[in-house]
């Protein structure tokens, strides 16, 4: 018997830096989408607190001593999620309630470090986190680097879910780590989804052979001018986010993907559900012809560990 799933992106602009409205904006907008009969809903990189996105745009955001990159630093510690986080408590209770998935994207602080965690939203478990392994160009100036310990998957009753984050699916062992772990459907999360991107992702349908969901998110430069108000604003940060030219800054451009890369489902350039019903059946029919982690891997001319251990730094011991 066939079986079928209903997705959803949810493509809209964050709020940014404020992580209490952004967990009211993010519930609110999953229940619109599960009113709409999703089951796995994505979101793109970093929803909550948003896109640092005046590392790309603000000319003088990565020069030593900034004020403005310093202030953002301060605000982006002192609203990122933590462990446990209570802040969260809604979101899980929404998903034990509904029975539903959802993927999404934040700030996170451990210790003294930032980092880009792509959160995946469970009925009845913890959240499982996975950690951006390596941060881009100037992310670098902001986030640390996850590992092997956040490489993971979700066993759904439907299948397996699980979630890179922007430039690791240009990451070929990641991927082949990924593969692995047999997916049947994979968010890829992105600030927006351009058409490289959108390459990347109908790539690792095809190779994966696994439904994607490519998630974008929308931003002007007034949302962030606006996210800083809600915090309490900083005239250091409010001046950097007026060097970003005053304009759309990111674009959505959200897909879903069959696991033979066709697109089933492509957003406008606009806040919107996008949603599909999927054939979960058609990434074992697609194993057929390819299977990278089985008859088309070669293992014994290949071979991949994967040090899943937590790396500390520093571990402390009584012995």
């Amino acid at each position: 018997m066939t079986q079928f799933l209903n997705v959803a992106i949810v493509q809209a602009a964050p709020i940014p830096l404020c992580i209490d409205r952004g967990i009211e904006q993010t519930v609110s907008l999953c229940r619109e989408a599960i009113d709409q009969g999703a089951k796995l809903i994505g979101f793109g990189e970093t929803f909550l607190g948003g896109y640092p996105i005046w590392l790309d745009e603000a000319p003088g955001a990565a020069l030593w001593d900034h004020p403005g990159s310093k202030a953002l630093h301060r605000i982006l510690m002192d609203q990122a999620i933590v462990e446990n986080d209570p802040r969260l408590a809604p979101l899980q209770e929404l998903v034990d309630t509904s029975q539903i998935c959802i993927s999404l994207g934040a700030h996170e602080r451990l210790r003294s470090s930032l980092y880009n965690n792509q959160m995946l939203f469970r009925p009845n478990l913890p959240v499982l986190n996975h950690r951006k392994l390596v941060p881009t160009h100037g992310e670098r100036l902001i986030w640390n680097r996850g590992d092997g310990s956040t490489i993971n998957v979700h066993q759904a009753d439907w299948g397996r879910v699980g979630n890179l984050i922007c430039w690791e699916h240009w990451m070929p062992l990641a991927r082949a780590a990924m593969h692995n772990l047999q997916e049947d459907v994979h968010i890829a999360a992105w600030p927006t989804a351009r058409e490289t991107y959108q390459i990347a992702s109908r790539h690792y349908a095809f190779e994966g052979g696994c439904h994607v969901l490519a998630a974008g998110t929308l931003l002007h430069r007034q949302d962030l001018l606006d996210g800083l108000q809600q915090v309490g604003g900083h005239a250091e940060a409010e001046a950097l986010f007026h060097e970003i030219p005053d304009a759309q800054l990111q674009f959505g451009q959200s897909m879903i993907i069959a696991p033979d890369a066709t697109i089933l489902a492509a957003a406008e350039d606009r806040e919107m559900i996008l949603s599909a019903k999927i054939n979960l059946d058609a990434g074992k029919e697609a194993k057929a012809a390819l299977d990278v982690d089985g008859h088309y891997s070669r293992a014994d001319v290949f071979d991949l560990t994967v040090d899943t251990r937590k790396k500390a730094g520093v571990n402390w011991s009584d012995t």
